[in-house]
């Protein structure tokens, strides 16, 4: 491509990369605010519908747990811009390739790969004061956190050599298929991204979970015969009921299903089974096998899986196009550099389809609650969702712009109505 043709073409694609990464920053902060003033002004009352269930003090303590985490945010969220900023045009990802350079020839695997694993660490070093402040100070403060520093850096070790042990050989890869396989090197790419994506659903119960929790069987005879009865009228074949160790870390309560085929395993949190009695711990598990039973995991991997070859094959024609390469500040145009900048990019370009999927995500809660009022009774849900509200100081007013863009999950008074409407 000439010159004369790649200088404007650049140009015109950093303004505009500048220009969505800095509206990007503006509306999530404007949505932020928002969010912290709506629910700082509902502070004092508890909304009707929960007026019975749920304490005003309980009320506030989710109010100002809330508007903490949200103003956290914020900070991370310009931080992160600035992040972006640093890398691309202000030339960090160019510094960090021409440092490993004097190492590695420019170009070769083993340069890719230093490339790409540095940029993880520094991505590591830039979120770690705020999961800091978010795990030690906000946490602790609302009464969630019990994780220690010993187990907080046990943790960073056990993830750092998982990320080495598999992370750095599937870089090797990666980078080798990009040389390898031609110029449809991003399909068989992709193929290997789907490939992959499956076998960690199929291994990560029993290979990978356990490196970070303790998984017990579930120990409660009585819950374990109304939950495999659950399951039998559910349809759903699970290789065990298992009990998670998360007050380890955090006072949370949660229940979820993990794996597929042969691996599928029902797991919940030892501190969901100290909050919810027998009947609300089975509603809280039908809801979960309502996402199995509207196949909501395959659904989103359908839309996945099409998008990310779409995205991929866009990479394979950017990578050809050094206007590309200098508008987001880099003079070398290798495959790793590629990849580096594209995933350095692509958030401020997917950023307006935020509230389509928080739409969807919410659209398959409420199937979930639906399919669970079916299974069990709906009274139950509501009280054990009630329940989790309180425990978790989960807002009851979100402000609803903000719940659009953002909240997988629909406001509670909405849900809770929803549910009720079910009930017989």
């Amino acid at each position: 491509m000439p010159h004369d043709t790649v200088q404007p073409l650049s140009a015109a694609f950093t303004a505009l990369f500048v220009t969505l990464l800095f509206a990007g920053l503006v509306v999530k902060t404007a949505l932020m605010r928002r969010q912290i003033r709506h629910v700082q002004a509902r502070r004092d009352v508890v909304p009707a519908a929960f007026a019975a269930s749920i304490p005003l003090g309980s009320h506030q303590r989710a109010a100002d747990y809330t508007a903490a985490r949200m103003r956290l945010a914020m900070s991370e969220t310009a931080v992160g811009a600035l992040f972006v900023l640093a890398l691309t045009l202000g030339g960090g990802l160019q510094a960090v390739h021409d440092a490993w350079a004097a190492i590695f020839e420019p170009g070769s695997l083993a340069h890719g790969i230093a490339l790409l694993a540095a940029l993880g660490v520094l991505g590591w070093l830039i979120d770690l004061p705020f999961v800091l402040v978010r795990t030690f100070v906000i946490e602790k403060r609302f009464g969630f956190n019990r994780m220690t520093p010993a187990l907080f850096a046990a943790d960073a070790a056990r993830q750092a050599a998982l990320a080495a042990v598999l992370g750095l050989p599937l870089l090797a890869l990666l980078l080798w298929l990009t040389t390898a396989m031609g110029a449809l090197w991003w399909l068989w790419v992709w193929a290997f991204w789907l490939g992959f994506n499956l076998l960690v659903m199929l291994v990560w119960p029993t290979f990978i979970a356990p490196l970070f929790n303790k998984f017990t069987p579930l120990a409660d005879a009585v819950l374990k015969e109304r939950v495999e009865a659950l399951l039998a009228r559910c349809g759903f074949q699970s290789k065990g009921l298992f009990v998670m160790d998360g007050s380890r870390r955090s006072a949370h309560g949660n229940a979820y299903f993990t794996g597929f085929g042969a691996s599928k395993r029902i797991v919940f949190f030892d501190t969901l089974l100290d909050k919810l009695n027998a009947d609300e711990v089975e509603a809280v598990l039908a809801h979960e096998l309502g996402h199995f039973r509207h196949r909501h995991i395959f659904k989103r991997l359908a839309v996945l899986a099409p998008a990310s070859l779409a995205l991929l094959a866009l990479l394979g024609w950017l990578v050809e196009q050094p206007w590309f390469f200098a508008g987001l500040g880099s003079d070398a145009t290798d495959m790793a550099t590629a990849l580096a900048l594209f995933s350095l990019a692509l958030p401020a370009f997917t950023f307006p389809f935020a509230p389509l999927a928080s739409h969807w995500s919410r659209v398959h809660e409420y199937e979930a609650d639906a399919y669970a009022a079916k299974q069990t009774r709906a009274a139950n849900l509501v009280t054990a969702l009630v329940k989790l509200y309180r425990d978790n100081a989960s807002t009851l007013t979100p402000d609803p712009l903000y719940s659009r863009f953002f909240d997988s999950h629909p406001p509670a008074a909405l849900r809770i109505a929803r549910l009720q409407a079910l009930q017989p």
